[in-house]
């Protein structure tokens, strides 16, 4: 399967992640109206933002798809990683606007005890998220896309808010009236954390930031094959779900052009097949033995 094909799998993994937030988001909003719960609305609010950010993915995945032109030589596989940073964002205005929210309905005293219907409707949610986020994570791993694997990471952390949300309601039908609004403010702790560790992968990513254990890995598979003397350097760095390595290696200075090249070609396969490598730029030297 191609890797365009793959970027069109992952479209499957966004639309499905739109419409059950799309759902999820209205009804929880409605129902924590009529219902009085904070924690309902916060992480009906925080559905919300997920519409927003599964949007983006959608877009970014698309751009991904683009074949490489005069102003993107290595393609547009960066556009992924770009809609993860921007979902983030989004994520992080609402976590905090949420925090704000259910503080100063906390310091007001304004709290009312919520009814179970809102209580059956985060454990509802919490159901259709968990199964949302099994089916988001499989796809992502098997196409190895950095924003779908987002998106999954995010429907899990939204399957746990609503779980989180349920239990608030359910302490709150008990006289414990603060657990929802609780309840609603530790939804926004998560929201913040979650914008956070989306953040930090995706601008690891954007500033060449690369995995040393796999590097370590690469140039030991690198260093076994028999011609290569020597693994000079090696560094790498990602475009979307692709690894770009550039390799120096040290081979005998009597070798000629062809069987030189004939060494590149076999490290090229060994990339691809044991470590899903596509994209290498290697670069022979003369062994001198120093």
């Amino acid at each position: 399967m191609t890797h365009t094909e793959n970027l069109k799998k992952g479209e499957r993994g966004a639309w499905i992640s739109i419409f059950a937030y799309l759902i999820l988001s209205v009804s929880k909003l409605i129902i924590a109206h009529f219902g009085n719960s904070e924690a309902l609305r916060a992480d009906g609010l925080n559905n919300s933002t997920d519409v927003i950010a599964s949007i983006a993915v959608l877009i970014g995945l698309k751009i991904s798809r683009k074949p490489a032109d005069n102003d993107h030589h290595y393609g547009h596989y960066r556009a992924e990683t770009v809609a993860s940073l921007f979902a983030a964002f989004i994520m992080v205005s609402v976590g905090i606007q949420v925090i704000y929210d259910t503080l100063q309905k906390l310091w007001n005293g304004t709290i009312e005890q919520p009814d179970m219907l809102t209580a059956w409707t985060a454990l509802a949610a919490a159901i259709i998220m968990f199964g949302v986020h099994r089916y988001n994570a499989g796809l992502a791993k098997k196409i190895e896309s950095p924003s779908l694997h987002a998106a999954a990471q995010d429907n899990k952390s939204d399957a746990l808010v609503s779980l989180g949300a349920f239990v608030g309601i359910i302490g709150a039908q008990f006289g414990l009236y603060w657990l929802d609004p609780v309840a609603g403010l530790l939804v926004g702790f998560i929201i913040c954390k979650t914008a956070w560790d989306i953040f930090k992968d995706s601008t690891h990513t954007l500033t060449d930031g690369f995995d040393e254990k796999l590097l370590l890995k690469i140039k030991k598979s690198i260093a076994r094959v028999d011609e290569v003397k020597q693994v000079k350097d090696i560094k790498g760095r990602i475009h979307g779900n692709q690894s770009f390595i550039d390799i120096v290696i040290l081979v005998d200075p009597n070798l000629n052009v062809k069987e030189s090249h004939d060494i590149t070609v076999h490290i090229e396969k060994l990339l691809a097949q044991k470590h899903n490598v596509y994209y290498a730029h290697i670069h022979i030297e003369p062994y001198t033995g120093e």
